[in-house]
């Protein structure tokens, strides 16, 4: 009995769940069932219900054609755009690349010159990897029309400025736009942007005065250098006189002591003629009282000592001596001074020969890849024939006046001299005849 009790619980305890699910579906087919029993009572309600729906669905369709034509335009135009930015972009880069390069170039050749001297501003270099905005291009014509107009001016400052002894002191410095600067009257020079300038190793002695002047403000003209730089260097490398007679080596030693020592000689022997010939006029006009300071006074004086009792063939001879012993003295010198005329260009060419023979040993050695190193050849051939023709030109003008003032005092001697004999000549006869008649009256 018990067991059929407890059989009975758990049979009842196991399909209570499958009652209640029978139970819900069963609640759940009615409420269906009166669900479609609705439907079908509002069928007009359905279809009317039906029709709106379909008619949105065509609406739909109908805005989503319109959407996707529209999308498609705009994919289209978007196309278009990306298309008109790469071009505009590539033009930008362009322009970009070329200001960037521009503004290198400008900036590595005027990074030592005088605009920047004074603090000077360069444009800044542009970011290659970014387009330039427009402020930045603002910005760089701003700084090229400030360049622009800084290289019409003219403006002083104390700056450092390195001497020719390499000391760096503080000077006033006047820049020329982007022409050149100058301190004093010096020209100055800039290497680089990070030395000072430095002055010039030969300013020519005209421009310097004309840069001292502008600098005191009583000027308003300098010259300037168009080459800049390169003549101001060719100026300061080019020798000077003593340089250039350096470069003759012993050849031109030897031309330059010739000539000076034939300089000498005509000197001395041309200031003894002028001597010489101012006593002469002197005795010229007293010929009464005779001197042994000339040769006028000594040939008469030999001849008024002889002329007695001397017959004229005598007496000529005797005058001729007395002029011949007086001319060695008044043509001193000349053989002289006419040898070393001679010898001067002949010593050139012997230089320009020995200076070639120089330069071919150079050529032989070295090569033609260097022309320094045949330059001492070419400087010593050419600078002792210059110094041959230098020495031998003056000492040809100083033999000629030596020659012509020693024929002209010599002329003025064999004159005078000739004039004495002629007047003793003439009174002789005078005297022969005054003798005889003192005879023939004393034998009466």
């Amino acid at each position: 009995m018990m067991a059929r009790l407890w059989l009975v619980v758990v049979l009842t305890w196991a399909l209570a769940p499958l009652a209640a699910a029978q139970t819900a579906e069963h609640t759940a087919v009615t409420l269906d069932d009166a669900r479609l029993e609705a439907l079908l009572e509002d069928q007009a309600a359905l279809e009317a219900a039906l029709d709106a729906a379909r008619s949105e669905r065509i609406e739909a369709g109908e805005r989503r054609d319109a959407l996707e034509a529209e999308q498609a335009s705009l994919g289209e135009a978007r196309a278009a755009l990306e298309a008109g930015r790469s071009a505009q972009a590539a033009d930008l880069e362009g322009v970009a690349q070329v200001l960037d390069r521009h503004l290198g170039e400008l900036r590595d050749s005027l990074a030592s010159s005088w605009l920047t001297l004074n603090g000077g501003v360069l444009p800044a270099r542009s970011d290659a990897h970014s387009l330039p905005s427009p402020a930045r291009l603002e910005a760089v014509a701003a700084a090229l029309v400030a360049l622009t107009a800084d290289s019409a001016r003219v403006e002083r400052a104390t700056l450092p400025v390195a001497g020719a002894d390499g000391r760096v002191t503080s000077r006033e410095v006047i820049r020329l736009g982007d022409m050149a600067a100058f301190s004093d009257a010096d020209w100055l020079r800039r290497e680089s942007p990070e030395m000072p300038p430095a002055v010039v190793e030969h300013t020519p002695r005209e421009a310097a005065e004309r840069l001292a002047a502008f600098a005191r403000g009583e000027g308003s003209r300098v010259m300037l250098d168009p080459t800049g730089g390169r003549l101001l260097d060719a100026l300061a490398q080019r020798p000077t006189l003593i340089e250039r007679f350096h470069q003759g080596g012993a050849v031109g030693y030897v031309v330059v002591t010739l000539g000076g020592l034939g300089l000498l000689v005509a000197l001395f022997q041309y200031a003894y003629l002028l001597w010489v010939g101012g006593r002469l006029r002197r005795q010229r006009r007293d010929l009464d009282a005779l001197r042994d300071d000339n040769p006028l006074g000594r040939v008469l004086g030999k001849y008024r000592a002889l002329r007695e009792g001397q017959a004229p063939e005598a007496l000529e001879a005797r005058l001729d001596e007395a002029l011949l012993a007086e001319l060695p003295r008044l043509e001193r010198g000349q053989s002289l001074v006419k040898l070393l005329a001679a010898v001067a260009p002949l010593l050139g060419l012997l230089g320009t020969v020995t200076g070639m023979i120089v330069t071919f040993q150079a050529i032989t050695v070295f090569g033609t890849g260097d022309p320094q190193l045949m330059a001492g050849g070419i400087s010593q051939a050419l600078v002792t024939t210059v110094l041959g023709l230098i020495t031998a030109v003056p000492l040809l003008f100083a033999h000629t006046a030596l020659v012509s003032r020693s024929r002209r005092l010599s002329d003025m001697l064999e004159g005078q001299a000739s004039a004495a004999l002629a007047e003793h000549l003439e009174r002789q006869p005078a005297d022969d005849a005054r003798h005889g008649s003192r005879h023939a009256a004393a034998y009466v």
